[in-house]
């Protein structure tokens, strides 16, 4: 059944509704096969929750206000449902594809897309480099109506699963961080190959691969806007991708910190419970300002970007703050816990794996702090 979306609380209870029905008692079984069932997709789709702000005519909802996205994510950290691979089909690729493609191109791969008959994913990591695409060696060379695509990508989400991956290429020799362009490859293309499901510390249920492409021939035709212009649009596309996994951060912290809450004040030590103890107040109550505070930054990050003014650095500087407190929250709370945090089926033991990720992809802490240094003219 379609979701309606005449109101935000109407959106969010019918996202709650349909997971807990639809999704939540399948989790388990995708978390133990590492991989996400494709009914999985249908089911989203038939929802209308993928391809949220694509226009109608190409099988989205037309709805640009971010803030569906912020509830989505937050109903599905709620749920305990796997999610970097949904982020990366709605809120980075499709959206890349929505902004970028052209007429034709919309035409042939949204409405599978907002459907869920078809996954998507991106390629830009390599074995030998990340976050600099100057690093890229997967090279694409044009070859009258076809390219031809050698090299390697890695730590893929939706590996497995993707029908449609836009990969990034090499098509010059030139400067630092020119000559990069984006190619949609396909599933089944000659040449396109995949490894075995790569077997992750968290996030069990998100796909992850290699992609390998030996001589993989790919129409022109799949050439994402312009030829070398790529890292312009991952630049343009940064900012929305960091902010889906603030976003996470930001729920997945909330989450966290209430379920532990709810933990220390059932759980006794010397007639007591473990959240009255002085040491174990002072911390949580540190804990509550500044998921708090981390709210508050996100709200307003979401109204920038709403409004066009959220920029590159704004993405960094949240990233940075949320994904670090997310970590930080996931590990004093597991802490209290005690031996039962320790376990990898706990609560507790999932979301301190889970919360690890968060800090690496989408551009480490480390990169996150060289952009936002180099704003301060440093």
């Amino acid at each position: 059944m379609r979701i309606e979306i005449d109101s935000f609380d109407h959106y969010r209870k019918s996202c709650r509704e349909f997971l807990a029905r639809e999704i939540v008692p399948e989790h388990p079984k995708w978390e133990e096969n590492g991989l996400v069932e494709r009914s999985f997709w249908g089911k989203l789709g038939q929802a209308g929750l993928l391809g949220m702000a694509v226009s109608p005519e190409f099988g989205g909802r037309g709805k640009n206000d971010y803030r569906f996205a912020v509830i989505l994510t937050e109903e599905l950290i709620k749920a305990g449902v796997t999610v970097p691979g949904i982020v990366a089909h709605n809120d980075v690729v499709t959206s890349y594809l929505f902004s970028l493609a052209n007429g034709e191109q919309k035409n042939r791969w949204l409405p599978e897309l907002c459907s869920g008959k078809r996954v998507v994913a991106i390629a830009m990591t390599e074995p030998g480099g990340g976050s600099n695409t100057a690093d890229i060696k997967t090279v694409a060379k044009r070859q009258g109506d076809y390219y031809r695509v050698n090299g390697s990508k890695t730590y893929i989400t939706n590996g497995i699963n993707a029908d449609l991956i836009v990969v990034a290429v090499k098509t010059d020799e030139g400067k630092q961080g020119q000559g990069i362009s984006l190619l949609a490859i396909e599933r089944d293309m000659p040449g396109f190959t995949r490894g075995a499901p790569l077997k992750k510390i968290g996030w069990h249920g998100s796909d992850t691969a290699e992609l390998f492409f030996d001589d993989c021939k790919v129409p022109v035709t799949n050439l994402i806007g312009r030829e070398n212009l790529g890292n312009y649009y991952f630049m343009s596309a940064m900012p929305r991708e960091r902010l889906s996994i603030s976003t996470v951060a930001v729920a997945s912290a909330e989450q966290i910190l209430q379920s532990t809450l709810d933990y220390v004040k059932a759980r006794t030590a010397f007639n007591q419970s473990i959240g009255s103890f002085q040491y174990n107040r002072f911390m949580l109550a540190q804990l509550d300002t500044e998921v708090n505070i981390a709210r508050i930054y996100l709200d307003n990050a979401v109204d920038r970007f709403n409004q066009g003014l959220f920029t590159l650095v704004d993405a960094a500087r949240i990233k940075l703050w949320t994904t670090e407190l997310q970590m930080k929250v996931a590990d004093r709370c597991l802490q209290l816990h005690g031996g039962l945090g320790y376990l990898r089926d706990s609560i507790a033991g999932k979301n301190w794996l889970n919360s690890r990720a968060q800090t690496i992809y989408g551009g480490t802490s480390e990169v996150l702090q060289e952009i936002i240094s180099k704003s301060m003219g440093l």
